[in-house]
């Protein structure tokens, strides 16, 4: 911390108890000025010759034979003053960034400058501010600390202006120049952590990170700290992934939502809403500034201290145009109070939509940088998310359906996520009517679905029958393609006239009504629960109805209306099934 002394003289001044102060010399005092609580016994020739409003108020006093004056509005207080009345007296007094600004402000104030007396008080502190404190990194700091007190005297006085600049300029200079000390401890340094870089043998000068000034703006408030990164920002030499760390550092230390080591939300509401919209208004416009997850988080804060419908819309726009990027968990933001939702679903909804938007202007922009479907990111990310979400038994079907539904079935290239969103919702849910169960259904499709979910699906008792007998149909074509595909590849090992033993494979399956059985790919047989088909134990409850002919056959999981190819109606489906199956009792 770099310092000044004033005067040489030995300091003289005494106390007798902590409201009296005066000067130990022979020569006794002719006035008292009192500061506060504190009267200073001193000698009118020194410190009237150095300060023209002391000599103005003692004149206006003297008419009532009154050598004491009252100066109770003096910035800086008693401290500041007893400095500027040392210099006066030549004696010597030390200035250092902590206590520069209060004794500047105490000159203004006695209007020690220099036309009263060269080299007065003023000049010397200009000096002193110009040529060390404004250029060192720390004092500057110090500096905008100790000023927010002395305001408005540290504003009108530029001193406050002048830190600001500074401090922006050497946080706009090129790491490789900055000399002086830094706090650092975000991310150690190969230095740091006792390894030495080297090059060919030659030990390598560490390079400066370009963040190094972040921790230590940390520590202004956020009226200074807002003025210092707006200054850093019109210089337009830091780039925005660099202020948004800076901003992200600024939260975790100064939120308690965001500090660990606080209990959670303690203090000042308002101040802490405050210093939250303050920081979604300093965020960089450029895309990707600060990452998503520190978003939804900014988002979680605002939502808990009830901040302004502004601040949230901003942080949702944001958030949309980097869904990308975010995680299922960070999406698990609790919903605001007063909600029966475990989740916000509101705020995935509002993000997915703007997500929308956004692509769809980016299309419009420039249509050849803009895919025809959502990325596989964002389809896993929402139907993850539905996954969690539908867990809450108080989360309404039709925010459900209607977040789903923003990811066309296009856009899924597999359905098991879905179906697990849709499998949990329905166990949370088991009050649900036959339309309500047929309309959540309806999101799938069955012919999305991989074996192992298929698997899963036919042996689940909470899907509507329809669904289970559609999964039936299409997994029974897939294994007839299978083996067409399987049997093309024998004849036409056969046409090169490879020899061939061995009867060849069963021929195409049109429907359910033509599947083989006793080890055919649609084997059946009984058990004392119901019939094991294709190795899957269906209820009686299923097979019940699909001997009897009472279900119409769909080719499309979402319809329940279309039928199977060959329009098969169910006298035909009976006759056939009762013709070519053959039960294999277990």
């Amino acid at each position: 911390m770099k310092y000044m002394k004033l005067g040489l003289r030995p300091d003289a001044f005494q106390s007798d108890g902590s409201t009296i102060r005066f000067v130990a010399t022979e020569l006794a005092t002719d006035f008292t000025v009192k500061v506060g609580d504190v009267k200073f016994y001193l000698h009118k020739f020194p410190l009237l010759s150095k300060c023209p409003r002391l000599e103005r108020i003692l004149v206006s006093t003297s008419e009532t034979n009154n050598e004491e004056i009252d100066i109770p509005d003096i910035p800086g207080g008693p401290a500041a003053f007893e400095i500027c009345a040392k210099f006066c007296y030549g004696m010597i007094a030390t200035l250092n960034a902590y206590n520069v600004v209060a004794v500047r402000c105490a000159a203004e104030y006695l209007e020690m400058h220099e036309t009263i007396e060269k080299g007065n008080l003023i000049y010397k502190i200009d000096v002193f501010l110009n040529s060390s404190i404004f250029r060192s990194w720390k004092d500057s700091i110090i500096i905008l600390q100790t000023a927010k007190s002395l305001q408005p005297w540290s504003e009108d006085l530029k001193l406050v202006s002048h830190c600001i600049e500074s401090l922006a300029s050497k946080v706009s200079i090129d790491p490789g120049e900055v000399e002086w000390s830094y706090t650092y401890n975000r991310k150690k340094l190969p230095s740091e952590n006792g390894v030495e870089i080297q090059w060919n043998g030659v030990r390598k000068l560490q390079s400066v990170p370009k963040d190094w000034w972040v921790e230590d703006l940390c520590e202004l408030e956020m009226d200074s700290y807002k003025r210092v990164i707006m200054a850093i920002k019109t210089k337009g030499r830091v780039c925005g992934e660099i202020i948004g760390e800076a901003l992200k550092a600024y939260a975790y230390k100064r939120l308690p939502g965001f500090n660990k080591s606080t209990t959670a939300h303690e203090g000042d509401f308002a101040m802490h809403r405050v210093l939250l919209e303050t920081i979604v208004w300093l965020l960089p416009t450029k895309r990707g500034s600060v990452s998503c997850s520190f978003l939804l988080k900014l988002f979680k804060e605002a939502s808990f201290l009830d901040c302004g419908e502004n601040c949230r819309n901003e942080l949702i726009k944001r958030i949309g145009k980097q869904l990308e990027e975010a995680s299922v968990t960070d999406l698990l933001i609790p919903a605001p109070v007063g909600e029966s939702t475990l989740y916000d679903i509101d705020l995935v909804l509002n993000v997915m939509g703007e997500f929308l938007n956004s692509r769809e202007l980016e299309e419009a922009r420039n249509p050849a940088s803009v895919s025809g479907n959502l990325s596989i990111t964002v389809v896993k990310l929402i139907d993850g998310y539905l996954a969690e979400a539908a867990k809450d038994p108080n989360l309404p079907i039709l925010k459900f359906v209607e977040l789903a539904g923003m990811v066309s079935g296009s856009a899924r290239p597999v359905h098991d996520e879905l179906y697990r969103a849709i499998d949990n919702f329905l166990k949370e849910h088991p009050d649900l009517t036959k339309s309500e169960k047929k309309k959540i259904c309806s999101l799938m499709d069955c012919k999305k679905l991989s074996p192992d979910a298929c698997l899963h699906a036919l042996q689940n008792d909470r899907l509507p029958l329809r669904v289970v007998i559609q999964l039936l149909y299409f997994e029974q074509k897939r294994q007839s393609s299978a083996r067409e595909t399987e049997g093309s590849s024998i004849s036409s090992v056969m046409n090169r006239g490879d020899e061939c033993h061995g009867e060849p494979m069963a021929g195409d399956i049109s429907s359910l009504g033509d599947m083989k059985l006793n080890g055919g790919v649609g084997a059946v047989s009984e058990s004392s629960s119901g019939r094991n088909v294709k190795g899957v134990l269906m209820p009686k409850r299923i097979l019940g109805k699909l001997w009897s002919g009472k279900v119409q056959w769909g080719d499309n999981s979402s319809s329940d209306t279309s039928e199977s190819p060959g329009s098969i109606n169910p006298d035909e489906a009976k006759s056939t099934v009762s013709r070519n199956i053959r039960y294999s009792v277990s």
